[in-house]
């Protein structure tokens, strides 16, 4: 079997997921018009041509408008992707903002930059929609990151909370959708390299957010490893929640809860046998 059929088959099975996940979460709509945000990274790259391959068969017409935010890195190389999207023949748009250097000059040397970051970024990106009359923004995080998200919001940040496969955004103007949701870092990643896609390294800020993600990244496969399966089965669960075995009053009437209650089908949950949990990463603040 040589490596030109495995890569199309690999291809077939990535469209599959992408196309399963549009459709079990109604991502994309007849009259859309979707911006698909591209860093040059193996994700984005990834998510475009899904997205461009699925446009050519679905049921429902929509418009496709790449997008890169040139955030003004040192060393980004701004000539690559306007050549890769004119290679392909997809309509785009490249935002420059020096981002780099307001978060530079705001926040103090050592001190985590990705809040500020990530809001210029996400502004930047819903303005550009509303110009561009766009009405869905998709962005290229897939199962993996869904994951890493939902642990450290839960290890650093004290909530159940993950990364949804489809949110509004705050001023009500935009749907932000990830298609690649069901789709695993390592096939995007062996995709991306059959594909021969023109990566653009991603220069890491540092920043704690993203050394406690890398710390998340390596319990998980760690995980992975030891008990295969891990990642699916942590993805499976967001999609199955039991409230009424979790402790969130607002999502369960605990106090409300006697002998008479209703209790839904599907939160009659029996004790499961434990897995031993070994190979945990200490994970520290100051990392």
């Amino acid at each position: 079997m040589n490596s030109s059929h495995n890569l199309q088959k690999l291809r077939k099975f990535l469209e599959g997921r992408t196309g399963k996940a549009i459709m079990d979460y109604n991502m994309i709509e007849d009259g859309d018009t979707v911006l698909v945000c591209c860093s040059g990274g193996k994700d984005s790259y990834t998510l475009l041509a899904m997205l461009m391959a699925l446009q050519k068969r679905a049921p429902v017409k929509f418009r496709l408008i790449a997008m890169n935010l040139d955030q003004k890195q040192p060393g980004f190389p701004e000539d690559v992707l306007p050549a890769y999207f004119q290679s392909i023949g997809i309509e785009y748009r490249i935002v420059e903002a020096d981002t780099y250097s307001i978060v530079k000059d705001k926040i103090p040397e050592g001190k985590t930059t990705c809040s500020l970051c990530s809001r210029l970024r996400r502004g930047i990106i819903y303005r550009t929609a509303k110009e561009l009359g766009a009405n869905k923004i998709a962005l290229g995080h897939h199962r993996d990151d869904m994951v890493h998200t939902l642990f450290l919001n839960l290890l650093f940040g004290g909530k159940m909370k993950g990364m949804p496969p489809k949110l509004v955004t705050d001023d009500k103007a935009h749907v932000v959708i990830r298609p690649l949701a069901y789709c695993s870092e390592a096939d995007i990643a062996k995709f991306a390299r059959g594909m021969e896609f023109p990566i653009i390294p991603c220069n890491l800020c540092g920043s704690q957010e993203n050394l406690q993600r890398q710390k998340i990244k390596e319990m998980m496969a760690d995980w992975d490893k030891r008990y295969p399966g891990r990642t699916e089965s942590v993805f499976t669960a967001m999609q199955n929640i039991v409230p009424s075995h979790l402790a969130d009053n607002d999502l369960f009437d605990f106090r409300g809860l006697t002998l008479e209650t209703e209790v839904a089908e599907g939160d009659i949950v029996f004790d499961a046998p434990e897995m031993p949990i070994v190979g945990m990463i200490p994970i520290s603040h100051t990392a």
